[in-house]
């Protein structure tokens, strides 16, 4: 077992005590009858017996947000639960909050740099940089000490995500749909400060009890890991405010704007 799988089954098993606001509401409540006697009996014999889910290893939760990739002015924060498979490779169910009535609103890969490199160049259109996310502080692990979140956070340095949302919520300000409607959407990640919504990022960190200066200001010392990434330029110029820059966080090859083509949404 590598030194990062082996710090992470650790700060899974040990625990850690809970933010004092640790709850993120889901905005969303889906429409349905109220659970049947039988379905509560089912549940709990599901619970009792049939213990080898696959959920179980996705206890790494992660706080961030997304960007659909052919509509940026569509944002939303995501509560993502990972399972880390091995050194390079994670998946993780993403949520609209993190209590038990939260709704699954999609999936996330992880990769690391090196698997991320092998990939076909058609196929790395669909995979967004992290770099920004925890230089900035805006990726953050919730309920976890300042250290294991840093170590945390050093791991994921220059690695990508695919991401796809299949359901929209809403948020504090915006409906959402009732039930999932729609193809799925690509979502894509923020790369400069300014693109994210501030109320929406705000209502997180007011909810987790977040100071995202000191976030940043504590993984500063991140930057030189960070190398130039595929993808940071994808949006750039596509969000209501241009954005600007952040040291560390550099556009693979280029400093132009990459292509970004029409995917399926």
């Amino acid at each position: 077992m590598s030194r990062n799988v082996l710090l992470l089954s650790l700060i899974a098993a040990f625990p850690w005590p809970a933010l004092a606001a640790d709850d993120v509401g889901t905005p969303t409540r889906p429409p349905g009858a109220e659970t049947s006697s039988k379905t509560r009996v089912l549940k709990a014999g599901s619970a009792a017996l049939q213990s080898e889910s696959p959920l179980k290893p996705m206890h790494v939760h992660l706080s961030g947000f997304h960007a659909m990739k052919n509509d940026p002015a569509h944002q939303m924060a995501a509560d993502h639960y990972c399972s880390q498979v091995n050194e390079d490779f994670a998946q993780c169910a993403l949520f609209d909050g993190n209590t038990r009535s939260a709704n699954l609103t999609g999936i996330e890969y992880i990769i690391s740099e090196r698997l991320f490199k092998q990939l076909p160049e058609p196929e790395k259109q669909y995979w967004h940089p992290h770099n920004y996310e925890i230089l900035s502080g805006q990726l953050v692990a919730p309920g976890l000490p300042d250290v294991a979140e840093k170590a945390l956070m050093k791991g994921k340095m220059n690695s990508y995500g695919k991401t796809w949302h299949v359901w929209n919520t809403g948020d504090a300000k915006t409906k959402g749909d009732p039930l999932p409607y729609g193809d799925p959407a690509l979502a894509w990640s923020f790369n400069r400060d300014g693109e994210a919504d501030a109320g929406m990022v705000q209502r997180r960190d007011r909810a987790l009890e977040i100071d995202p200066a000191k976030k940043r200001r504590g993984r500063a010392d991140l930057t030189p890991l960070a190398r130039p990434q595929q993808g940071v330029d994808a949006l750039h110029g596509k969000f209501v405010r241009p954005g600007q820059p952040l040291p560390g966080v550099v556009e693979a090859g280029s400093s132009a704007p990459a292509k970004n083509p029409t995917l399926p949404r």
